[in-house]
């Protein structure tokens, strides 16, 4: 099995370099330019705007070449995988690898609860707002939750700050997101600002990629985003994606009675990145019926090739880890073909496959 992620290259790397910079623990190399650029300019501001779901290719689609986005781009690296926001910026939270912080994807299976959770929900799947409550207290005590933002205040040196569109302190739109922004950065002291906002993923969800509503979104922050960095600092902003965006034609297993009879339950981690836990006695036989179905549109891989691969990234594995793998994984390189199970979503676009529209992701700075 070949992993395309680089994971001395990745958001795990980039967190890191960040970590370093705040005199924080960390785990994994470090991206030697963002180094140097932190140790040659001293910020004393650093921010780290995440745009969910603008990935490189998308980027490319959407923006001209003399954009700002575009213009301050260092280069492209790969997400972690599965190429999806909870793997994703969970790294670029901790500055762990998947395999570490035990965040692998939307849905993953808690061995420990014998059930499929969503993760960022803490419901189990196909049942959205009704709380696992034995769920939390393994959230708690085994998952890696600890964030650079949390790391820096623990330390008490320099000051760091959290901004989300959801939750108690929430921000209310891009505009708002960007004017909290910047009354941080003229406060005193050193400090991290991360900011993650949701689109254009969650729009791309609904009606796909390369359309009017997404280029609009992308479009929208490339100027505000300038125009933002034109009033700031002594800043350091780096501006990420935690994954790309891929259109989708949808496969339902349940037209597939044979295949889905194989299975011990239902499908987990992501659509495009399939997780097949098989009865006992179709161990052998699953193969070859899956492949005589979907094997033009995917890459089926045993729990050990994941394993021996290294697919979710180097690290200590956190204890939940070997547990949530299932038999099988099937993986979807450049099909457009998502694989969708009782309790998944009907979406137009998603990611999580193998493709380079879902894997790539920009780094663009702008030192001010």
């Amino acid at each position: 099995m070949i992993v395309r992620n680089d994971y001395n290259e990745c958001l795990t790397n980039l967190a890191c370099s960040i970590r370093k910079y705040f005199g924080l623990e960390y785990k994994h190399n470090t991206i030697s330019y963002i180094d140097e650029m932190l140790e040659n300019n001293k910020p004393e501001n650093v921010i780290l705007m995440l745009f969910d779901g603008m990935g490189s290719n998308i980027l490319n689609r959407a923006l001209a070449e003399d954009s700002f986005f575009r213009l301050n781009r260092l280069k492209d690296i790969t997400t972690v995988f599965p190429a999806t926001t909870t793997a994703a910026t969970t790294s670029i939270q901790t500055g762990l690898n998947p395999a570490e912080h035990g965040w692998l994807a939307w849905n993953t299976y808690i061995k420990p609860l014998d059930k499929i959770i969503t993760m960022f929900l803490s419901s189990e799947k196909g049942n959205e707002g009704e709380v696992v409550d034995e769920y939390l207290e393994i959230k708690k005590h085994q998952l890696k939750t600890k964030t650079i933002v949390s790391d820096i205040k623990e330390k008490g040196v320099d000051k760091a700050y959290s901004l989300f569109p959801f939750g108690p302190e929430h921000y209310k739109n891009l505009d708002d997101m960007l004017a909290k922004i910047e009354t941080i950065v003229f406060q005193d002291g050193k400090k991290f600002i991360y900011a993650y906002d949701d689109e254009p993923d969650h729009t791309m969800h609904i009606v796909g990629t390369n359309t009017p509503e997404a280029i609009k979104l992308i479009k929208e922050r490339n100027d505000k985003v300038e125009e933002f960095s034109s009033r700031i600092k002594n800043t350091m902003l780096i501006i990420v994606a935690d994954h790309g965006h891929k259109n989708i034609e949808n496969i339902h297993l349940n037209d597939y009675p044979t295949l889905k009879n194989m299975l011990e339950r239902s499908t987990s981690n992501e659509p495009r990145s399939c997780m097949f836990k098989v009865k006992d006695e179709y161990l052998d036989a699953f193969p070859l019926e899956f492949n005589r179905y979907f094997g033009n549109y995917f890459k089926l891989y045993t729990k050990q090739d994941i394993i021996d691969s290294k697919l979710y990234g180097d690290g200590v594995p956190n204890p939940l880890f070997e547990g949530a793998l299932g038999d099988y994984i099937a993986i979807a390189y450049d099909s457009n073909k998502a694989i969708l199970d009782d309790g998944d979503a009907e979406l137009k676009s998603t990611h999580a496959g193998y493709s380079d529209d879902e894997i790539y992701v920009p780094i663009i700075v702008v030192n001010k």
